[in-house]
């Protein structure tokens, strides 16, 4: 067994020191387990490979709480089993996804900022224990975070059986680099003392007794992040519409020089928009965001990044490799809280962030599907986009103008599925353009989205389904033609193509 007795500073918890197949052993069907782990990072790995084992030769289900997505090692290795019943906040693994999408899983998709505060007032039901990973465990029984905290701290205040997977791949220099604080529940919640991103308000520990440590597990188990796909030309494209949008909104005086705070999603496209930022004329850069990624080292390197406040640390695996390499100079600029609080919608108005995020598609009047292909099938969920979206000073989506090969048009005339209104959006970019929809009626959208932001193969369909449902309307507020608008997608699931 791994040596991680240095580690453990309360020599009493040395004798919970146990194997993950013993902890799996333990487990019981129908349990309810609160995990650590936001994207890629932090979350339980040796405890999940053990439980999987276990189920392929006992078949049974548990229900699992995070803070988001996770690894290889727990959403994929409990899902390829079938060991999953309910799902909560938000998931991007494939096996999982098929599994949801089967009638398997019940996947609840949350706003990322409420999950912590249902599970505390019990809307979600009673957990039975929280898993979470730790770098170390103070003599106080604390645990120190490693690469995120998501809703690890919530989770460890309610449960009453808490079990530790202490990971000796995560360096101890991360202690320090986050600021833990839970909000009261109503009716004696407070405001959130948070003014600027590099606020500090609460420990840089998650609070926790000895008494409440059942087991803890050694791990030497790295955080399985995901590679970046190469930079494509329809992402550099739409990189140079985001500058070329802020600075006209430096212009026109509605943003300081150093602009407002950026919050950018995770993935491709939200990490070659932030690239696009290298090479700027921007400096003193603050991001208040969920997850860092790779493009805020190379901000940070080119001296453009002044602080970045989120709840993950999700690089690339030659990221994560830079970052450890130079943490001591990078820790300097990075602060990881809580979910709720790095996605507090008070926070976000407040301090008047600037959201990218992405979407799946959107539609001529500026409603936006982030979440589900065609109207049914779950892609990942909702994530943090509708925290900051709808709280933002100013509210960007991206897409590419079409999906598979052009077969797909990104811009339709109704979204199959609705995540985020036309009242929560501000702004369009796909590499075709930038639709502004501020101060604009929905008829004036229409024509904006349509002529800015569609691809030139399906800018004159969309624009036949609008004059016919304006004519059909007689001009009505937001016009449709209900079956043809359901009938844009039955193309593409009749013909696999919806030019034809």
């Amino acid at each position: 067994m791994i040596d991680i007795s240095d580690r453990i500073k309360n020599k009493d918890l040395l004798s919970k020191v146990v194997s993950a197949e013993e902890v799996a052993a333990w487990i019981k069907p129908g349990m309810t387990i609160g995990c650590s782990g936001f994207t890629a990072s932090a979350y339980p790995k040796a405890v999940p490979l053990a439980l999987a084992e276990r189920m392929k030769k006992d078949p049974f289900t548990v229900n699992l709480w995070t803070g988001a997505s996770t690894g290889p090692e727990f959403d994929n290795a409990l899902a390829q089993v079938h060991g999953i019943k309910k799902r909560l906040p938000y998931q991007t693994d494939a096996a999982l996804r098929k599994d949801i999408n089967d009638g398997h899983v019940d996947y609840l998709d949350l706003h990322l900022s409420e999950s912590a505060q249902l599970c505390r007032v019990g809307y979600e039901g009673k957990m039975d224990v929280a898993l979470v990973e730790a770098a170390a465990i103070t003599e106080e029984g604390n645990l120190i975070p490693t690469t995120s905290l998501g809703n690890a701290a919530s989770y460890v205040q309610q449960a009453d059986i808490v079990i530790v997977e202490i990971n000796t791949t995560q360096p101890m220099e991360l202690q320090g680099m986050h600021d833990v604080y839970i909000p009261a529940d109503p009716p004696n919640r407070l405001p959130i003392p948070i003014t600027k991103a590099d606020d500090r308000i609460g420990t840089e520990y998650i609070p926790c007794t000895p008494d409440k440590i059942k087991f803890i597990v050694p791990c030497d188990i790295k955080d399985h992040t995901r590679d970046l796909t190469p930079v494509d030309e329809n992402s550099k494209k739409m990189a140079a519409f985001t500058l070329e949008l802020l600075n006209a909104e430096i212009k026109a005086g509605r943003m300081p020089k150093n602009l407002l705070p950026l919050q950018s999603g995770v993935g491709n496209v939200a990490n070659a928009v932030l690239e696009g930022f290298v090479e700027s004329d921007y400096s003193d850069l603050i991001v208040y965001t969920e997850v860092i990624q790779d493009a805020m080292l190379d901000l940070i390197d080119a001296g453009k990044l002044k602080f970045a406040s989120g709840t993950a640390f999700s690089p690339s695996p030659t990221g994560m490799e830079r970052f450890y390499k130079g943490i001591d100079k990078y820790r300097k600029y990075i602060l990881l809280r809580p979910e709720e609080i790095s996605n507090s919608p008070e926070v976000v108005h407040r301090l008047g962030v600037i959201a990218m995020n992405t979407a799946l598609e959107i539609d001529i009047y500026g409603n936006v599907n982030s979440t589900h292909v065609t109207g049914t099938k779950m892609m990942n969920g909702i994530g943090g986009s509708g925290d900051f979206a709808r709280n933002a000073y100013l509210t960007i989506f991206y897409t590419p103008s079409t999906a598979k090969g052009g077969k797909i048009s990104s811009v339709v005339p109704m979204c199959s599925h609705i995540d985020h209104t036309e009242h929560d959006v501000d702004i369009f970019i796909t590499e075709q353009g930038i639709a502004d929809l501020r101060g604009l009626a929905p008829r004036e959208r229409a024509k904006e989205i349509i002529n800015k932001c569609a691809h030139p193969d399906y800018r004159p369909i969309l624009m036949d389904y609008y004059e016919r449902a304006l004519e059909a309307t007689k001009k009505n507020n937001t016009p449709h033609l209900l079956d043809e608008a359901l009938s844009f997608h039955q193309r593409f699931l009749a013909t696999g193509d919806m030019h034809k």
